[in-house]
């Protein structure tokens, strides 16, 4: 355990340009393209569940051709059906969630035909997150062609899931106003552990968070590579981290956590 309470997530920074892209017009596609290269992921499908018991389909991303009818379908009638919404209900408050296996039996008839016999779909993983009263519902999907999941990609599917929920959550609890700059801008002048940093340790790390090279930093920031790795050094020391990815795993717990930035 971290300082702060926060576990690092070895995972997050194989993500990162999934998180990059929070709040930009090619999300959708830079998450499947991640999830492709991750964990051979066919095609990725959001759902928004409230509690109140509305459904809305807010991603359809990949290889199904009928992932529009399906999502429709979905949101319209067959979310009440779904075998996972009593642990999706159970879980409220609690974040992420790692949805049970797939198993055809769990569905009834009418559902396991459109959603799995006429989309050719033979494989499934999930994943959920509650912020306030909206439940974002990460679906995974394989077809015929791909084959089932294997051990391998399962493995690594739960590994990345809460990064993936918490970047999903994040895209459009805020939408595409909030840019990437923005978002980071705001965690790191509002929120421990992120904001008991110098000025000049914050400006290492959200270039960091941004994808820049420590040499890229040095120029942006008008200052020496020797004073760029020093900063950072002592960012991650008073962060107890000592890697890029357990930064992600911080700013992605934040995203993830109770409390919003406007």
């Amino acid at each position: 355990m971290r300082p702060h309470g926060r576990p690092a997530n070895p995972a997050a920074g194989d993500v990162t340009p999934a998180v990059l892209a929070i709040g930009r017009p090619d999300f959708p596609d830079i998450l499947i393209d991640t999830l492709r290269r991750q964990a051979g992921v066919g095609h990725c499908m959001v759902f928004a569940l409230s509690r109140a018991g509305a459904a809305r389909c807010l991603l359809d991303a990949g290889n199904i051709p009928i992932g529009g009818d399906l999502g429709a379908a979905y949101a319209g009638q067959f979310h009440e059906s779904d075998p996972n919404r009593d642990a999706l209900f159970e879980g409220e408050g609690r974040a992420p969630l790692l949805l049970p296996a797939f198993a055809p039996h769990m569905y009834g008839a009418r559902y396991r035909k459109m959603f799995f016999v006429d989309s050719g779909i033979v494989d499934k993983c999930a994943t959920a997150i509650w912020v306030d009263d909206t439940c974002f519902y990460v679906n995974f999907y394989r077809v015929a062609a791909q084959g089932r999941f294997g051990d391998s990609q399962r493995a690594r599917l739960q590994a990345i899931a809460p990064a993936i929920s918490a970047s999903v959550a994040r895209h459009f609890q805020h939408g595409p106003a909030a840019t990437t700059d923005q978002t980071l801008a705001a965690l790191f002048a509002t929120r421990a552990p992120l904001a008991d940093l110098t000025p000049r340790e914050r400006d290492v790390c959200r270039r960091i968070l941004s994808g820049f090279s420590s040499e890229a930093i040095s120029q942006a920031l008008g200052i020496s590579l020797h004073s760029t790795l020093t900063y950072r050094k002592r960012a991650y020391e008073r962060l107890g981290i000592s890697a890029q990815n357990e930064l992600f795993g911080i700013v992605l717990g934040l995203l993830a956590g109770p409390g919003r930035l406007n």
